[in-house]
């Protein structure tokens, strides 16, 4: 295959002066050490400068994602918990009130073993509201050799029971400990919804 020359048209109104460099072997080697060296440093910060760039983008994706899917999941919570409240809350003010009148007389019986060991002739008085005494009396009624007495107070919630002996009381307050779960309930979702308004 044959080189074709192609001569270009030159347009300069007079001859131009050639100036000539000359370099020694080891000058132009030097020379061109320097030029890659110069080249390679460029591309190698363009290459540092354009892996910056790419991080800070990630980085700042990242923080975003993150953001949202703290967002979502605090959303979610708060979903969650609005759900359940309305199921606390009736438990508070339904379950426990039931399951304190049915164990109301084992825990009387549990209160009266040791007092009534320490204090075998001395009668012990039971005081409880009028709705709440038939069913304390039957659990009770197997231990018929206790100096037991009964006696109504209209006052005592149905979940309150006094044992007096001697010089000795004894509270049992379940409707008291009701009333702190309910009140621990409420102010968990009051303070729960006062942080979510407040951010």
């Amino acid at each position: 295959m044959t080189k074709r020359q192609i001569q270009l048209e030159s347009f300069e109104t007079g001859p131009m002066p050639v100036e000539e460099i000359a370099l020694a072997p080891s000058d132009f080697e030097e020379a061109r050490l320097a030029a890659f060296e110069k080249g390679y440093s460029a591309g190698w910060d363009d290459a540092v400068e354009a892996q910056d760039v790419e991080a800070a983008r990630f980085r700042s994706d990242l923080g975003q994602n993150l953001q949202e899917l703290s967002f979502t999941y605090h959303e979610a919570r708060q979903h969650l918990l609005e759900a359940l409240r309305p199921l606390l809350v009736d438990m508070a003010a339904k379950v426990l009130p039931a399951i304190a009148r049915q164990t109301l007389g084992q825990i009387v019986a549990e209160q009266l073993t040791p007092l009534a060991e320490s204090l075998t002739s001395a009668p012990i008085t039971i005081v409880a509201n009028p709705d709440s005494l038939p069913q304390i009396r039957d659990v009770l009624a197997d231990r018929s050799s206790l100096p037991l007495v009964f006696a109504e107070e209209a006052s005592l919630g149905e979940g309150q029971v006094y044992l007096k002996f001697a010089e000795t009381e004894t509270r049992i307050d379940l409707d008291g400990v009701i009333a702190l779960i309910t009140e621990a309930i409420n102010t968990y979702f009051r303070a729960n919804q006062q942080e979510q308004e407040h951010g």
